[in-house]
């Protein structure tokens, strides 16, 4: 004899659907989820202590400063995380496209109607003060799209064809970030690379990739003859220990002329093609001793503040560099150097330990998966949060431009805290309903 189902609040309840929600909560990644409040939570607290003056105390929970506002989005956030959670997992891979061709959608409409701020026409004013940066929303639409093409095909048969949709579909936004003059953001589509290689891309993308970018680098530090000679005697050397490189003999002359001409390329794009402020970008990575007033300024008093944090740090809300404002963008791009002046080494560690910990386990969960489509969607969502965290705090003590990326769950800020919350809980949901999953 069956079981009676029972209404409850106007929806019908099985056992079944019981036993669904219930083996759901059971098989939830927990780690993960008490990861993201950690951050979340240690995000505010530095928040409002990045804020924080003395000579004009005001509570944390005031909605005038930073932190009071931040609480607000973070509210919205466990009632969209609920959302995710409460919506059937299949609807993330079946609506990949259309999710997908909406935040496209709205980046063209940010373009046309979005008002100038900072340079950038990347911000939707929604009234009341609160604005909303669909190039964030974009990560995670791209993240859904990727996934469910490369869940479609096989990257690993090197199919020209499918490998050119894939692009198009990682390009499209970042080209029309680009156009808002967001190139920051832009930046960050590159980390999908990471998840396609997982899925069987040819590491020959990274291996070219990685080279110029380091000849980029090289060329902005040595003088050219030096690199030249210093090139050549490498490519003599590999053909020496390999002698069957010399039946390629035209293709190395040919890589030589390409890795030659893109030494005296670099000159040019950085003096012509790149914007004054990016020039200057690039020139505070370099050296930002040589204007340390200039461009240089907000290198150097990041890399003060962090310093002179110590091992310990000054305690909370006893940083100096924040109290007195010298260090810009502070609860924001910078944020990383409250953490290093008011909790020194030891914080700053502890607070790395915690990202890996969650990178770690964002891998994990991403090769349990059963289907190409969950675990290329996590691939995706540690490849993302990697480069936020890897350039964000990379360009916090100099070892990075600064191009205004944000610290995931821990920089103010309502539209980045969205973005990371929709991609890691999605996730989080495809997880939870594994045991349902057909293997693909």
């Amino acid at each position: 004899m069956g079981v009676e189902p029972k209404v409850l609040g106007g929806r019908i309840v099985t056992p079944q659907s019981r036993r669904t929600s219930n083996s759901m909560l059971m098989n939830m990644d927990w780690v993960t989820v008490l990861l993201y409040f950690l951050l979340v939570g240690l995000g505010w607290m530095n928040i409002y202590a990045a804020v924080y003056s003395p000579d004009n105390v005001v509570n944390i929970l005031s909605f005038d400063i930073n932190s009071g506002k931040q609480l607000v989005w973070i509210g919205a956030s466990l009632l969209l995380i609920l959302v995710l959670l409460v919506v059937d997992y299949k609807v993330y891979e079946h609506l990949a496209y259309p999710i997908y061709g909406t935040i496209i959608l709205l980046l063209l409409v940010t373009l046309v109607i979005a008002k100038p701020i900072a340079g950038s026409r990347s911000w939707l004013d929604l009234g009341g003060g609160i604005r909303l940066q669909p190039a964030e929303l974009a990560k995670f639409a791209t993240a859904l799209a990727a996934s469910k093409f490369l869940g479609s095909i096989s990257l690993r048969q090197q199919n020209f064809k499918d490998q050119m949709k894939l692009a198009a579909i990682t390009l499209l936004p970042p080209l029309i970030i680009i156009l808002q003059n967001e190139t920051g953001s832009a930046l960050v589509f590159a980390a999908f690379v990471l998840a396609y290689f997982r899925e069987g891309m040819s590491p020959l993308i990274l291996i070219v990739g990685g080279t110029a970018a380091a000849i980029f680098i090289l060329t902005l530090l040595v003088p050219k003859l030096y690199l030249i000679i210093g090139i050549t005697l490498l490519m003599a050397l590999a053909t020496w220990l390999d002698y069957r490189l010399l039946r390629r003999f035209k293709t190395m002359i040919v890589l030589w002329v390409a890795v030659v001409g893109m030494i005296f390329s670099v000159d040019y794009f950085v003096n012509n093609i790149l914007q004054p402020h990016q020039q200057n970008r690039i020139k505070a990575l370099i050296n930002p001793e040589a204007d340390p007033l200039g461009y240089g300024w907000n290198v150097t008093q990041s890399k003060i503040a962090i310093g002179s944090g110590g091992f310990w740090g000054k305690g909370f809300l006893e940083g100096t560099q924040t109290k007195f404002d010298f260090v810009p963008e502070q609860s924001t791009d910078f944020i990383f150097c409250t953490i290093g002046e008011e909790h020194g080494w030891l914080g700053s560690t502890i607070l790395i330990s915690i990202f890996m910990l969650l990178l770690i386990r964002i891998v994990f969960i991403a090769e349990r998966q059963k289907s190409v489509f969950g675990r290329t969607y996590g691939y995706c969502v540690a490849s993302i949060i990697f480069f936020h965290f890897l350039v964000n705090v990379g360009m916090t003590i100099g070892l990075a431009p600064v191009v205004g990326i944000p610290l995931p769950f821990f920089s103010y800020g309502g539209s980045s805290l969205w973005s990371f919350t929709i991609l890691l809980f999605i996730l989080i949901a495809i997880d939870a309903n594994r045991s349902q999953e057909l293997v693909r």
